[in-house]
């Protein structure tokens, strides 16, 4: 896929994660932020040129999918397109929309499209599985009761699953790594005595700034910048050296969410929202580069890995 291809699908998905308008300003801001980094690799297109024009609504739909030719990049940014708008939950009806404006403008029919969309809303059932809907209210215990130190190594398992799935090029295995961080959030809360629902996981995650839909998009912008993602899903195989930056990214986020949320639970919720954020982006460096020594279990891990396999560790299976 060469540099035009590559920033015609990057628009597509931009435009996909703005189709329901609903993002907020910290998700505009997540958004603005990672097309920034996206942009800073070299070769990259301007990312950050990309995000202003679909802003600006100066980027359209039908100039982008002119310029995929082939039916493999075509039927990419259609995935592509369906997972950015699932990765915050199932799609609106504005995005339904758009995505079938958008199949339409790529000249799909329903026997590409439909099996897209049935994943999309396989993963969508995938993140409502990670915690409950709805909590009938904290219930505070005295002490964890699970020790700290099991607690440590939940979470450096939890960061080890998710570098593995930058490794895997099937667009599931981006979208399952935020299901994963809210389980694994849900699952330290409860060793807290905390009872989670969807809705405080899903702030938490915003107050860091690991927003759900610019996380996902980082995630497949790094994939497809790095070479991972140039055909249809499935056909690439692994490639180490292109997914460190993902893996790194996968790995880091994943950990210092892990140690905040532990942190934030044993201390009786009492952290602002700077100092959240604050201590998570103290974290994360640290966290980038304890991700080397843990690359050969990370790797095994990654051959292991399957979706009915990541569906059952989300649903607790």
């Amino acid at each position: 896929m060469n540099p035009e291809q590559q920033k015609a699908v990057l628009t597509i998905a931009l435009l996909a994660a703005f189709a329901d308008g609903a993002n907020d300003e910290r998700e505009r801001e997540e958004i603005r932020r990672l097309a920034e980094s996206l942009g800073a690799a070299p070769g990259a297109p301007d990312v950050a040129g990309l995000y202003r024009d679909v802003l600006l609504k100066r980027a359209g739909l039908q100039e982008a999918a002119a310029a995929l030719t082939e039916p493999g990049h075509r039927q990419l940014a259609y995935e592509m397109a369906v997972c950015v708008c699932d990765a915050d939950g199932r799609a609106t009806e504005a995005e339904r929309g758009f995505l079938a404006g958008l199949a339409q403008a790529l000249g799909l029919d329903a026997g590409v499209t439909a099996p897209l969309d049935r994943q999309g809303e396989a993963m969508a059932e995938l993140a409502e599985a990670a915690a409950p809907a709805a909590a009938a209210g904290p219930v505070v215990a005295a002490t964890p009761n699970v020790p700290e130190a099991e607690l440590d190594r939940s979470i450096l398992n939890y960061a080890i699953l998710n570098g593995a799935l930058e490794l895997l090029p099937q667009s599931w295995a981006s979208m399952a790594i935020i299901p994963l961080q809210m389980k694994m959030v849900y699952r330290i809360g409860k060793a807290h005595g905390y009872e989670l629902d969807q809705g405080h996981i899903r702030e938490l995650l915003a107050t860091l700034g690991v927003g759900l839909t610019s996380q996902y998009l980082e995630q497949f912008g790094r994939k497809l910048l790095g070479g991972l993602l140039g055909k249809a899903a499935g056909g690439l195989g692994r490639q180490i050296g292109r997914a460190a930056t993902g893996m790194a990214f996968s790995f880091a986020t994943t950990y210092a969410l892990g140690q905040v949320a532990r942190r934030y639970y044993a201390g009786g919720r009492q952290m602002d929202g700077a100092l959240l954020k604050d201590t998570f982006r103290n974290l994360l460096e640290p966290a980038k580069r304890m991700q080397e020594q843990y690359l050969p279990q990370i790797r095994q891990q990654a051959d292991s890995l399957d979706m009915a396999k990541v569906m059952s560790l989300v649903r607790g299976q």
